[in-house]
Formats: C-alpha cells, structure tokens, sequence
C-alpha cells in the first residue's frame, strides 16, 4: 500500500510459540544483531535490475534495520534512510507496520511501474528462516535476502515524481580535548565548530552529496588488534560520509558475499581511511563532494575531498579523486573502470595515482569468474607496477571449488587505497563439500569439509610461502557450529620482523611451523553466544597456544551476552603465548562492548579495550539520541591510558592519560 508520499508494509506475524521462548533483545538502530532476533523484513528492488535493492526489517520491540545492496554484494548497513515502524502483539504472535516515504528510496517515476520485492520472516527460537519465493540453499539464513535476483515482482505501481528531493543536514560541534603526547602537550583544550551535509538529487537514481568542513567526532574508535605476521592490518572504514553508496566504488570484489572488511592480500584501489586519517591521527577535511547513483546500465561513482595540513603530524593538505564506472552486461554481470590520485605523495613527494579494470561475470547461480588489472603510477617508482588477478567460483549446497590466480608487483603502491603485502604471486586452489545428513544425524543441519592450497612465489620467482589448510565443521540444527582446522605453512623470511608485543625479531630464513585450531559457537539465538577458539602448535622458532573468545560466523557474528532486552555486552578476549628460544611472550587482548537501549532512537554505548601489545587500555562512550526523523545528538567520551607495567624498560614517556575528548555534536535534517 502507498499514496504519494509513503510506502507502506504490513504483516501479521503468526507464532505458536509463547512470548517467552521468542528471541527479542534488541532495540538499537542497524545492529547486526537484530537479524538473530524474531524479525520480519522486505527488500525492494526499485529499478527491477535484479541486482541491487533497499532493505528494511524490524523486531516485536520495534527496532529498526535498513541496509542497502548492489550487484548482489555485501549489503551496506551504514545507509541509513529516514523512515519508521511500530510493532505490536496479539495472541498468537505479533504485528508490524513500516511507513518509508518515497524520498528515502530511489526509483523511476510512471505509470505502471514494476519493482523486485522479497519478504523474509525469521523464526529465531526455530533456527528458521521463510521468504516469499525460493532462495538457493547455500544462503540459508540472512544472507539470501541480498539475492536480489530471486525475488518476487511488484506490478502496477503509479509512482509520483519526488519533487526537488534536497536534504541539508548543519551541525554544530564542541569538544575538549587533552593531548599529553603532543609537544607541547595540550590541556582541556576547548573548541568549537560546525559544518554540514548537502544531499540532492540530480535525477532519480543519481545523488550528489556535499560536505564542508567535516568532522566525525562521533564515529566510534577502531577495534584493537594483535598483528602475529609481517603484514598490514585492515580497519574498516567507520565514517558515514564514506560509508554511504560505497558498494559502487568496490573495485574487483564483486559477487554476492563480497564484503569491504577481509584481510586477504588482494589490494584495495580505494580504501576511504586513507582520506582524513594518518594511523589513528586525525585530519581535518575541508570540504568535498560526491556523486554516486546510475545513468542507464552504467553505475557511476566521482568523489572529490580536500584535507587541510596539519604540521604536527607531518600531513600536507592533500586532495584525493576518485572515478568509478561500471556497466551492467547479460543478466547480472557487470565490467568496470576505477582511477584514483592523490596531490601529495603518501611519503610528502610528488603525486600518486592508479587505474583499473574489473569485470565479474555470474554465469549461473552457482558459477562465478571474475578478473582485473591495475596499474599505479608513483613519483620514483617505475617499472613492476601492476597487479591483476583471475578467480572461478563455483559454490552450491553440496558441492563447492574455487581456483585463483593473483600478481602484485613491487612496485604498485596504491596510496588512495590498501596493500597487505607487495611483489608476489599467489595461486590458491580449495575444494568442499557439504553434505546434510540428516535421515542419519537429525541433530545435525550440515557437515563441511574444505581443502585448500596456496602457494606464493617473490617478483623474481622464488618461493615466498606456501600452506595446505583442512577443516571440519557440523552446523547443527540448533545453528551452533563444531569446527577443526589444520594448516601446514612453510615461510621463507626476508628480513626479520617483530611480531606485536614481543621484544625481539624472528630471524630471517625459513619455517615450517603447522598448527591445528579447534572451535566452537554457540548459536546467535543465545543468551549468552559467540566462539570459543583453542589453537595449539608451532609459531616460527618456536611453539604457540591460544585460546580466545569472541566473534565468530567469520568474524560477523560478535559474542553477546543478553542480560535484559535493553542491556547487552559483547565481550572479546584473546590470550596467546607464544614459546621461542629467545624473545618468548605473551599477548592478551580484551575488549567488551557495553550497550543499553532507552528506546529505538535513543542508545549509549561503551566500547572498553586493553592491549598488552600497544600496552594501552582504551574507553569510548557513545549517547545517541534521534529527537527527530534524521537528526541526532551525540554525546561523546573518548580516552587512552599508557597501561606499560613498571618493570618494562626501557621507560615509556607517558604515563597515565595519554589523551582524552569530550564532544557534543548536534545535527538537524532538513528535507524539501
């Protein structure tokens, strides 16, 4: 049902089942955790392109998710569209009601318009998942609402135009802040600013976004990290202005699954943390613009940012451009253009920039190719300045394999973007398969068993690394999952290197050092959920053992413990001990987030870490308020404790508070 303003959804959700053995502790906005909720949801795919969509779903509490998809890809939970819902109960189950106005979505104006539309309810008590039309097996579960292809069709629909669809959202900041790290070192320093956001829309399916002098005080701190190899760490991007319609500037990772968050060594051309960010040292953005949406079958993505020097740090001001084009080709098959540059080197001399061609083939529901190259261009740097890569995939329920061959030369330095390693060649090969025994063990949903083999070689053709990795897991019908994996890794070591939180190198040379990995997870349905890991076996010149609890489902799924339906914690912790004949130590890792919902538009939330590795104890609170459609108050505490023991030596130079921000942001939504 619609009118000229607002969609609307309704449901009657029928549940056999009473109240107390339904799933529901969740109130806060887009978090993960709602999908493991009772829930019911609806995707419309308003261009009917059967490749990309918005999503909506909500719980019995209310609470409110929304995330939007494209090519089928991994879904972008930080789009966050005006729009509301109330649920209710009666006997016998539950009641929901959505209102989305028209100007949240993008869509084509007309007469007898046809949309995609998919409707999934989820049975959580149950491990069950329903949709209006059938979805393949292998995405079971959440994932399969981002099938967009396998949806139902929406007939008939009369659609007004959305009229001048302009948002301005200003916002006004104040913060303190204490830097005992700087020198001079800087004492409740008092600052005031403001800014904001300009979004139109040039035409229907294409939006432009400005922002001048932008500031993410609010943004929560990165999650902490323990580094045990030679190779850079990935953060995710955090900040909304890069998170919204960042699924078009993924370069070469397209297919569904595809996510903006792994660690694999296949580089990013654009990495939005390289805008702003120098480490964890802010830098202020001037202003920029962007300009996301589709002309046609061509998906179109240009963003200009401008940030300012910051002498204290040792950044320039620095501009950073970026183009992507993608065309849609057969059913669901796209091929792709990306160029970036950068004004200022990453190293203060000269200019960087790269270019590159993807495209990602879906031959059928199980079948998929996909391939590139690119090529960067640094000031002093010539030669053995590209990458490119090939990849088949082939996954359904039962049966899976995947062969990929991967080149990164010594020299391609994307410095608007993300490179784990440089100057090799990998070739990886893993086959799987996945049987349902269930006529024969009716507490089991699925058995997996996975084999695979990497092997890397140097630019100058020698052997860099190789590993054979075999696992075990059963998936039982309760969705807790029983896992065992074991890997045979051979190393061969350049140069020496540090691992985080140890005070002595490894030596170069070669290793071979196998290790085996035992887990469990507890469903997400659970009170208390998440895995526990045990890892024992070689490390390099030594031996390792490692027992940790934490996220699991591929590190998407947080370990939560539900005390109330308002008050949740999702705990981390990690203790390695690594044995070697010298420089023999031990990492710990622990974090909890901390969450209460009052309502689902007003949150705090506390994120509390240590690490022994950065001998750091960090706190980040956060107090979230929605006091009207689209605008927010934040309240923010942010600090970071030197927690060094008194024996370490040699002495660190702070102790105590390192720094310290207290920050109140206001913003206000303005639609025409």
């Amino acid at each position: 049902m619609y009118d000229a303003q607002t969609m609307y959804v309704t449901c009657r959700c029928y549940d056999e089942a009473p109240a107390s053995l339904w799933v529901v502790n969740e109130l806060r906005r887009d978090t993960g955790g709602l999908r493991n909720n009772e829930h019911f949801g609806v995707l419309f795919d308003t261009y009917y392109d059967r490749r990309s969509g918005f999503a909506f779903y909500t719980n019995p509490l209310g609470a409110r998710a929304d995330y939007s998809i494209v090519d089928e890809g991994g879904s972008n939970t930080d789009w966050n569209p005006v729009w509301s819902t109330k649920a209710g109960r009666f006997e016998g189950g539950w009641t929901v009601e959505m209102a989305i106005p028209l100007k949240s979505l993008r869509f084509r104006a007309g007469k007898d318009e046809v949309w995609g539309i998919q409707i999934r309810r989820s049975i959580r008590h149950k491990n069950e998942w329903d949709y209006l039309t059938p979805v393949p097996r292998i995405l079971a579960g959440p994932q399969a609402l981002n099938k967009v292809s396998a949806g139902a069709t929406l007939v008939g629909l009369d659609l007004p135009e959305s009229g001048a669809n302009l948002e301005l959202k200003p916002y006004g900041i104040a913060r303190s802040t204490s830097d005992n790290v700087r020198t001079p070192a800087v004492k409740n320093q008092m600052a005031y600013d403001a800014g904001g956001d300009i979004k139109y829309a040039v035409t229907p399916n294409l939006t432009a976004d400005l922002t001048v002098n932008t500031d993410f005080a609010q943004v929560e701190v990165d999650e902490q990290q323990v580094n045990l190899t030679r190779f850079n760490l990935f953060f995710p991007e955090k900040r909304d202005f890069f998170l919204e319609g960042r699924g078009i500037f993924d370069f070469a990772r397209g297919g569904l699954g595809a996510t903006p968050t792994d660690q694999s060594d296949m580089p990013y051309l654009f990495y939005s943390r390289r805008i702003g960010l120098n480490g964890s040292r802010v830098i202020p953005i001037s202003g920029g613009g962007r300009l996301t949406g589709k002309v046609g079958p061509w998906a179109v993505g240009l963003m200009d940012i401008q940030t300012k020097g910051d002498g204290a740090i040792g950044a320039d001001a620095t501009n950073f451009g970026v183009v992507r084009l993608k065309r849609d080709i057969l059913k669901r098959s796209a091929i792709g253009l990306m160029a970036t540059n950068r004004s200022v080197g990453a190293t203060g001399t000269g200019t960087n920039g790269a270019f590159g061609v993807d495209g990602t083939f879906i031959l059928s529901q199980a079948l998929l190719v996909s391939t590139y190259w690119a090529q960067t261009q640094t000031t002093g740097k010539t030669g053995k300045n590209q990458s490119y890569q090939g990849l088949v995939d082939y996954a359904d329920d039962t049966y899976g394999a995947h062969a990929e061959r991967l080149t990164v030369g010594a020299n391609f330095d994307p410095q608007v973007g993300f490179l784990r390693r440089s100057d090799f060649t990998r070739t990886f090969a893993s086959a799987r398969y996945s049987p349902r025994p269930t006529h024969i063990f009716p507490s089991i949903r699925k058995f997996t068993y996975t084999a695979s083999e990497q092997y890397y070689e140097t630019g100058s053709g020698s052997v860099d690394s190789r590993a054979f990795n075999a696992s075990f897991n059963a998936e039982f019908q309760s969705s807790d999952v029983f896992a065992l994996s074991y890997i045979f890794p051979y190393e061969r070591l350049p140069v020496a290197f540090t691992p985080s939180g140890s005070s002595a190198a490894i030596p170069a040379g070669t290793y071979t050092f196998p290790s085996a990995t035992v887990a469990y997870t507890w469903g997400a349905q659970r009170r208390i959920a998440g895995t526990l890991t045990l890892q024992a076996g070689e490390y390099y010149d030594g031996t390792i053992r490692s027992v940790s609890f934490g996220a699991g489902g591929g590190g998407f799924q947080p370990a939560r413990i539900s005390i109330t339906q308002r008050l949740a914690m999702e705990p981390s912790v990690t203790y390695t001990e690594v044995t070697r004949p010298k420089g023999s130590f031990v990492t710990r890792l622990a974090r909890t987030r901390v969450d209460y919902a009052f309502s689902p538009l007003m949150f705090l939330s506390g994120l509390f870490q240590y690490s022994s590795a950065d001998r750091t104890v960090n706190s980040n609170i956060r107090y979230r308020w929605e006091y009207a459609p689209g605008s927010e108050v934040f309240l923010v505490y942010t600090d970071e404790r030197d927690a060094s023991p008194d024996t370490y030596t040699p002495a660190p130079a702070v102790r105590g508070i390192r720094n310290r921000a207290f920050v109140i942001k206001v913003n206000r939504l303005f639609r025409f």
